[in-house]
């Protein structure tokens, strides 16, 4: 596959769930690949990248953006409170804000930096051990923390278990949402992104479809 064709693939989608063209925003997940690869894909024009360790993140993203100044880096791997600066600093937007000790770090960076990235709130929909996320009986309460905190939540984002039927784990990210008056949707990876979008996704994270199998060993 390559990036024209997942890019037709969304417009499909967009098109069959009665969706306006261009509403859904897909990320280009750059994690663990080749800084060629990278660079190839921004050549094509490409704007909207995930990466998901900020060291990472840092050891490329500083270097693209002098060439390419509107690229946009989200961060959609957990994000710990000692790297919460650097994150800020780099990334146009955090999708896995899960904590009140997270939120409250970036709360306080957010003043003393003054601004803050765009922010989702990870739910855990599957309520899995091993999984980041608020559960979803507790999603209410915390973004209303976060909004005390005058944090700019724009959405919510979920990882649904890879035994389960995806679809019903995104029409619960999207009932979160509505309830609590958020737009971003932040779900759906290269396995199911096109039920995501009939489900209300606003960003989709697509990877090894865009650039090919992960390198993990560079």
């Amino acid at each position: 596959m390559s990036l024209t064709h997942i890019q037709e693939q969304i417009s499909k989608a967009e098109e069959k769930a009665g969706r306006k063209a261009g509403s859904v925003q897909l990320i280009a997940v750059s994690k663990v690949q080749p800084n060629e690869r990278v660079h190839a894909v921004l050549q094509e024009g490409h704007r909207v990248f995930g990466e998901n360790r900020v060291q990472e993140a840092l050891g490329k993203w500083p270097a693209f953006k002098e060439e390419f100044a509107d690229a946009s880096v989200h961060l959609i791997g957990p994000l710990q409170t000692n790297k919460a600066r650097q994150a800020m600093e780099l990334f146009d937007a955090i999708h896995t804000l899960d904590r009140l000790k997270l939120a409250t770090t970036l709360a306080r960076l957010a003043q003393e930096i003054g601004n803050c990235p765009d922010l989702f709130v990870q739910v855990n929909t599957g309520e899995e051990d091993q999984k980041a996320g608020v559960a979803p009986q507790e999603a209410d309460d915390f973004i209303a923390e976060c909004r005390s905190l005058d944090l700019p939540v724009k959405g919510l984002m979920c990882i649904p278990p890879v035994d389960e039927e995806a679809s019903l784990h995104f029409a619960l990210l999207a009932k979160i949402a509505a309830r609590n008056d958020l737009s971003g949707l932040s779900m759906g990876m290269s396995s199911d992104y096109e039920r995501a979008i009939a489900l209300g996704a606003t960003h989709v994270r697509v990877g090894s479809a865009i650039f090919g199998e992960r390198a993990y060993e560079i």
